[in-house]
């Protein structure tokens, strides 16, 4: 019996709906992955769940019946899940070798029933543990590190989801050496993307859940680069709400992960070592900070510069710098690197574009202008989505506000009470 949620469900109940029949739904999958031939037989097994569509064809399955690649992930997964649980519901092995006896004398060998069954539900395995869904998680690592690009962080979660859930059944499958290191190699990235949305959205204690798990999955891989990623990642939560001597120690383990070699990792390890040894108050510590972080960034290329999660690009790079001069007092060099930051800002980029604002506005508090900073940062934040004034941009914006006196602090904290 098929799941009612399965992909088999989704696809037949959208070409039926449609009026289509299989060989007219064949020739849109075919349009959809650029002409070349799609066998109608293949739908008619997908349809009836004797075979489950590979990640190479879940793009073109969505534009070919309208609906998203998440959502055919998600009936896949459905699907896995069910035969699971068929799997634990087979007679025990004593009943089958009486069935299949009495059978066998009935009707032969090569008619026993559940047969081709077992030697699809072999084939299928076989085809999901080829390269297909290793590739794919790979690449869905990659596509989902670009960052926000404009949406909302619990849209970006929900697009994850059906790829961790993918994540989740092929971590439990068996795999050779090399490629259970690839695989978990993924999970600590995936891990890590989800701690740095939650991050962002404020919700310190998951965000430390997952970072914890993106560090297991990356100590068991070898890497020590990803794992330095991740540790300077996770020294940022800390870092961004509250408890900089917490930060500087995981900012500190990540820079010895990440060693002498210029990396994004260590990039980012020295750059949030500088802004929390600034938050403490260590200036000369911070600034020892800066060198090292100026003397990787001019060392990295490629990949390492990426505009990405996992990337240091020179934009990231501006805005570390403008937050750890503003925790420095070096109005002159903040406001340099804040410029820098924002000629180098997608126009997509609410939430860096919000950040740096709050940016100037402490400095030009602490410049003597505690008006002209209030009226920045509340403007910054009366301007935002809901969504967007917790989290980070709230923590940052509270910060300034306990700084504040009089009439400054009255006028951002109404900003800060709103909620819409």
């Amino acid at each position: 019996m098929m799941s009612p949620e399965g992909v088999g469900a989704l696809l037949r109940g959208v070409r039926e709906q449609a009026g289509r029949t299989r060989e007219e739904q064949a020739l849109l999958v075919e349009e959809a992955q650029g002409g070349r031939f799609f066998d109608p037989e293949n739908l008619k097994r997908w349809e009836t769940e004797r075979r489950l569509p590979t990640p190479v064809f879940h793009e073109p399955i969505a534009r070919a019946y309208g609906v998203t690649a998440a959502e055919v992930r998600r009936a896949i997964a459905a699907s896995r899940q069910a035969r699971r649980r068929r799997g634990t519901e087979e007679m025990s092995d004593v009943d089958r070798r009486r069935f299949i006896g009495a059978a066998a004398a009935t009707v032969g060998v090569a008619g026993l029933p559940g047969i081709a069954q077992a030697r699809d539900a072999i084939d299928s395995a076989l085809v999901a543990e080829s390269d297909g869904d290793l590739t794919y998680l790979g690449a869905a690592f990659e596509r989902h590190s670009g960052g926000y690009g404009g949406r909302l962080p619990e849209v970006v979660l929900a697009e994850m989801r059906a790829d961790l859930d993918l994540l989740r059944d092929v971590l439990a499958r068996p795999h050779p050496a090399g490629a259970r290191a690839d695989l978990v190699r993924t999970a600590a990235g995936m891990a890590g993307l989800v701690a740095i949305i939650q991050h962002d959205r404020g919700d310190q204690p998951d965000a430390a859940r997952w970072f914890a798990t993106a560090e297991r999955a990356a100590r068991e891989s070898g890497d020590r680069r990803v794992t330095g990623w991740v540790l300077a990642r996770h020294a940022m939560v800390p870092l961004n709400y509250g408890a900089p001597r917490q930060a500087a120690a995981l900012a500190a383990r990540a820079r010895r992960e990440t060693g002498a070699a210029p990396s994004a990792a260590a990039a980012l390890s020295a750059a949030v070592t500088a802004r929390a040894l600034a938050a403490l108050g260590d200036r000369a510590g911070a600034r020892r900070a800066v060198d090292d972080v100026r003397t990787l960034v001019e060392r990295l290329d490629g990949a390492e510069t990426a505009d990405t999660w996992t990337g240091y690009p020179a934009q990231k790079h501006h805005v570390h710098l403008s937050q750890a001069y503003t925790l420095l007092g070096d109005s002159r060099a903040a406001y340099a690197a804040q410029d820098e930051a924002l000629a180098l800002t997608r126009s997509g980029s609410t939430m860096t574009r919000a950040l740096l604002a709050l940016d100037r506005a402490a400095c030009l508090h602490a410049d003597g202008d505690p008006a002209a900073a209030a009226e920045m940062a509340a403007e910054t934040l009366e301007r935002l989505p809901g969504a967007y004034r917790t989290g980070l941009v709230g923590a940052r914006g509270r910060a300034l506000h306990g700084r504040l006196p009089g009439r400054a602090r009255d006028r951002l904290g109404q900003a800060l009470e709103r909620r819409t």
